[in-house]
């Protein structure tokens, strides 16, 4: 094992609910074993990637109701490739060389799977994309 595998290992949360069976697919035991660390360690970063895209987009995310917000994520996971392949990078970048390997084998499947993760990761954080306070000059 290559320093960088060992050091990316070591640094991953043990997430104890996500369980490992013999009877898994090769993608859902991929999507246990390495996505959802992977996606846990980075979420304070999904966070703030993601308050930085509703910047960019002038705030709009803001005055949205709760079931437009909800769409409006779904829109910037699945629909912007320019941000969902920023997100992407962001976890295959955090890959082992073995992980790569095998997320190559099968990269489509596996991308929906780290999609619906991370927009899973969002709408359960949504408390963390409230408007921010606009600070004023006393």
């Amino acid at each position: 094992m290559t320093k960088r595998t060992e050091y990316l290992l070591s640094i991953r949360p043990v997430i104890s609910s996500a369980k490992i069976y013999d009877s898994m697919s090769s993608d859902e035991l991929f999507q246990n074993k390495t996505l959802r660390p992977i996606i846990k360690m980075q979420h304070d970063l999904f966070i703030a990637v993601f308050k930085n895209y509703v910047a960019k987009h002038k705030n709009v995310f803001y005055e949205l109701s709760l079931s437009k917000q909800l769409s409006y994520i779904d829109n910037a996971i699945h629909k912007d490739m320019k941000f969902r392949n920023s997100v992407k990078g962001m976890i295959i970048g955090q890959f082992t060389e073995e992980e790569y390997a095998l997320y190559i084998q099968n990269s489509s499947a596996l991308n929906k799977r780290m999609m619906n993760i991370v927009k899973e990761r969002f709408i359960d954080s949504i408390q963390a994309f409230s408007k921010p306070e606009v600070l004023k000059a006393v």
